[in-house]
């Protein structure tokens, strides 16, 4: 079972998307995938309900996910752990105990190479638009993963 974790700073907006798109696009008996935020402002609430709005409007429920902060023992627990920008990127950096631990950390958006700026923009304090962009880039994304996940 390969384990992905995907990574924003609050886990209500980004990564829940992340979430729910990537684990559409995954075999759950070969896949798990969670997510989880740097910061610990919304643990236990569920998405934005704008990201949960743009999800349904693509067929994902992801209403039932509950945000929870990322901790040293995901480590242990993810194969792969993806930040959506470099500051959370560099703060799970920062909670590495070790070079293992740095091999499975990677900006999201390097795996997309039509994309010039790596980092996720947050749509924390847009509108439903910019929700739907992110939605847009991170199921492209997702595609890309997806497809080199499952070889």
């Amino acid at each position: 079972m390969t384990r992905i974790l995907m990574i924003c700073l609050g886990n209500i907006c980004r990564s829940p998307l992340a979430h729910g798109i990537m684990e559409s696009k995954l075999p759950e008996d070969h896949f798990y995938v969670d997510s989880a935020g740097t910061a610990a402002y919304h643990i236990g609430n569920a998405p934005d309900r704008r990201s949960i709005a743009v999800a349904k409007k693509y067929g994902l429920d992801i209403s039932t996910q509950s945000a929870r902060q990322f901790k040293v023992s995901d480590f242990d627990t993810f194969d792969y752990i993806y930040a959506m920008d470099s500051s959370n990127y560099d703060n799970i950096i920062s909670l590495a105990r070790n070079n293992t631990d740095i091999k499975k950390v990677r900006l999201f958006l390097d795996a997309n190479p039509s994309i010039q700026n790596k980092n996720m923009p947050d749509p924390y304090y847009g509108e439903q638009d910019d929700f739907e962009y992110v939605y847009k880039l991170v199921n492209e994304t997702c595609d890309i993963l997806a497809k080199a996940l499952n070889g």
